[in-house]
């Protein structure tokens, strides 16, 4: 079997999606299945939920239930599989954001500063690009950019140039290849946190991961009916920032739109403060100790 990370603020995201027990959920970052499963036990048999992931691996954890199905794609295409499945609109969205525990602990995948293994970093497998054309073909312009934007690295421009002169002598084909290539750049007490966030820019970068987020909150306000619940899981500030600002504004930018007349165009409402987990879920899973979860509801 498969394993997967404990479903992260698994209570606060099943109250927050205000279940009603005959309506239509989508999960649309399926993963090892755990809040899935939850959110099946809050419907009666009217009920109904899809389940997205575009990792060819979550599909040994398929559940076995008549009121399920599972979608093998991203979440940026949720109205054309919604459409497929004959749904119109949703009571609501959940989505957790991020890498999955199953993802960095398998060595070949290539997501983790821990172990050595090829480039590749791509949630969908099928997918053509890969860390290791990032690295190895991206001109020294592009490397900075995306480790400054994706990465918040200060030192960016020293990284990608390293990086460039190396790959001119020999091909960068590893993890460890890449570390050790800037390890002397990085301070040694803030090591592991600034390789971590080289390895998020690659990850972001590989998988179009904002854009895919960006694209699929405009699609989920479309698709809720009104008072409908989304439920976002965030594990980093760029995550973060995409879903408040959405949610308290309708746009990504955090500027409001008004209508002709000077109204406010708000198609979401916030509901409740910001969640985080606490202590003893931290403790139990260290994933979740970045977790930031936002409600909002449809207007």
């Amino acid at each position: 079997m498969t394993q997967y990370h404990n479903p992260v603020l698994l209570q606060e995201s099943i109250e927050g999606l205000a279940i009603r027990p005959n309506g239509t959920y989508v999960d649309v970052t399926f993963g090892g299945g755990g809040h899935s499963k939850r959110i099946l036990e809050n419907l009666n048999e009217e009920g109904r939920l899809l389940g997205f992931d575009h990792d060819v691996d979550t599909l040994v954890n398929n559940i076995d239930d008549s009121r399920f199905d599972f979608v093998a794609a991203n979440f940026s295409h949720l109205m054309q599989y919604l459409k497929y499945h004959k749904i119109i609109k949703v009571d609501g969205i959940l989505a957790d954001f991020g890498v999955s525990s199953h993802q960095f602990d398998t060595q070949e995948r290539g997501f983790s500063i821990r172990t050595d293994a090829r480039l590749d970093m791509r949630m969908n497998q099928l997918q053509e690009l890969d860390a290791h054309k990032v690295i190895n073909s991206y001109p020294e312009d592009k490397l900075r950019m995306l480790f400054f934007s994706y990465g918040e690295l200060k030192n960016s421009k020293t990284i990608a140039r390293s990086i460039v002169t190396a790959r001119e002598e020999n091909e960068i084909t590893t993890t460890m290849d890449l570390i050790e290539l800037v390890r002397p750049l990085i301070p040694k007490r803030i090591e592991n946190k600034i390789l971590a966030q080289l390895f998020q820019a690659l990850r972001i970068e590989v998988n179009d991961e904002l854009e895919a987020m960006k694209s699929f909150l405009i699609q989920a306000k479309e698709v809720l009916v009104e008072r409908g619940r989304l439920v976002c899981i965030s594990y980093h500030s760029l995550e973060d920032r995409l879903v408040k600002r959405y949610f308290q504004t309708g746009s990504f930018d955090g500027e409001l739109e008004k209508d002709f007349y000077g109204n406010p165009i708000k198609p979401l409402k916030k509901i409740g403060k910001l969640i985080v987990p606490s202590s003893e879920e931290v403790k139990e899973n260290r994933r979740a100790r970045s977790a930031k979860l936002r409600i909002a509801e449809k207007i």
